[in-house]
């Protein structure tokens, strides 16, 4: 298998960009459904989380009631520490296993990190890393006509995650999502094109 990363801030149009490499045949492991995955009931991390901020952030159904959870955690640094003590090794062995569930094949797993720094390239054996990139103005558009969210929350939450220059930095490959579906799909193309390149010629795991 090759393994390589993907990201990109809020807005970017990351997600797209998953389902189209998704369609060329990638394996996708998704950092924010394996963090939903790991605490459901029944998880050491489900009670662990009940255990440290109480029975308020479980709903009708026994799930964490992720607003609930991120209202008591997020306000105080140390509950938020402790969020991230709780959640953060458990996502982390969750993906290496379906990483590793391709082990041996011919398969290209791409592992799908918002905040994805270089400490996942070593942590997860990443052979490169793909950035999707977006001007600033263009996602805090999409944010505010397609999701529909006040542009004082959406500007908050861009604000809240690395910078784009940042995010760059730890690019090898870049999706350039500025312009119309049509060009990212050429962009997509692009890029898995040099994917395929170096699943022919890198070394990797498995």
């Amino acid at each position: 298998m090759l393994v390589v990363g993907l990201t990109g801030g809020i807005g970017s149009g990351k997600s797209t960009v998953a389902e189209l490499l998704a369609e060329r045949g990638a394996v996708i492991v998704d950092a924010d459904r394996v963090a939903r995955q790991v605490v459901e009931p029944g998880t050491p991390a489900h009670a662990a989380l009940v255990e440290r901020f109480g029975a308020g952030i479980v709903d009708a159904n026994g799930r964490i009631d992720r607003p609930a959870l991120a209202a008591a955690a997020f306000s105080d640094p140390a509950a938020l520490a402790d969020l991230n003590a709780i959640t953060h090794p458990a996502i982390g062995i969750e993906m290496v296993r379906q990483r590793d569930e391709h082990a041996g094949t011919d398969r290209v797993v791409v592992m799908d990190i918002p905040l994805l720094t270089e400490a996942h390239r070593e942590l997860l054996a990443l052979v490169a890393v793909i950035v999707v990139d977006t001007p600033v103005e263009t996602a805090l558009q999409r944010l505010v006509e397609l999701r529909g969210m006040d542009r004082a929350d959406a500007e908050a939450r861009m604000a809240a995650q690395v910078d784009r220059a940042t995010r760059l930095s730890v690019a090898d490959l870049v999706v350039d999502n500025s312009g119309d579906r049509s060009h990212l799909v050429g962009e997509v193309d692009r890029v898995w094109a040099a994917i395929s390149e170096l699943a022919r010629t890198a070394p990797r795991p498995g």
